[in-house]
This record gives structure tokens, sequence and C-alpha cells, in this order.
């Protein structure tokens, strides 16, 4: 155990957070995502909400400030428009983990699971419903 840690960042996961550079993308995904399918490295958080896991994940992780929308979420299929709940719970933990409002691009389904196999690390979750997956990327932290 290490304070000031949340306790679902295991080691694994931390070794993946700093292992991380500036621009480098965390895909954070649902029960019914195929995880292992697409991901370069992938750490298990099976019981856990994918809000909840994005909480720990921005404890540690600062958003990239460089981009337009550095968290995106997939589209609903056939409804590109719709904001399923899990979507305003994405945003509610970055904005309270950036200390001010982020941009969230959604992006279509197939667009979603191309840029997974290419992010950095894929951490799958318990959850549930659907939809609940987002793309985070990795910002800096500037010298204070």
């Amino acid at each position: 155990m290490l304070k000031g840690i949340d306790s679902l960042i295991s080691p694994e996961l931390l070794q993946i957070l700093a292992g991380m550079g500036h621009g480098d993308e965390l895909a954070v995904v649902d029960a019914n995502f195929p995880a292992v399918t697409n991901a370069k490295r992938l750490v298990r958080l099976d019981g856990v909400s994918s809000p909840r896991a994005l909480a720990a994940v921005l404890s540690l992780m600062p958003l990239d400030d460089f981009v337009e929308a550095p968290v995106a979420v997939m589209q609903v299929v056939g409804c590109p428009t719709a904001i399923p709940e899990v979507f305003k719970e994405f945003h509610a933990v970055a904005n309270k983990a950036e200390g001010k409002p982020v941009n969230v691009e959604r992006i279509d389904r197939f667009a979603f699971y191309e840029r997974v196999k290419v992010a950095y690390a894929v951490v799958a979750t318990g959850e549930g419903r659907l939809y609940g997956n987002v793309l985070v990327k990795k910002g800096i932290i500037r010298p204070g």
C-alpha cells in the first residue's frame, strides 16, 4: 500500500500509467468490449464500474491540454447524438479531476475500436451498461 494512491490502482496499473508518455491513450472499457482482442497491454478491474475506474486513473494521470478533446467516448450506434448516463458520469469525472471543464469527443464505434488497438493500454472493467467505454489522452505535468 502507498499513501495517497486510490486503492483501485494496482501495481500493474501504476506501472502502466507511469510508463505512458504525453499523447499516449488509455482505454477504460465495459464488460462487453473485446478487450483481450484489442489490447496491447491489459489490466482487469472486474467488478468496478467504468466511471469509478476512470476516476482512479485520473487521480494520477493528467489529461492532455494541447488537444481540443482529451476524452473520447463511443457514439451510440444508430443514434450518434444520444447521451447515455455513463457519458455524463465520464464527463463529470474528467471535469473534477482536471478542476475545469473538459471537452469530450464522440466517435463512431469502429473508429473507437481502431483507436483502442493503438492505445498504450486497456483497463477492462465490470461495467454492465452499454457504451461504458472511454479513451483518455495523457497530458503533461508542468514544472512548478
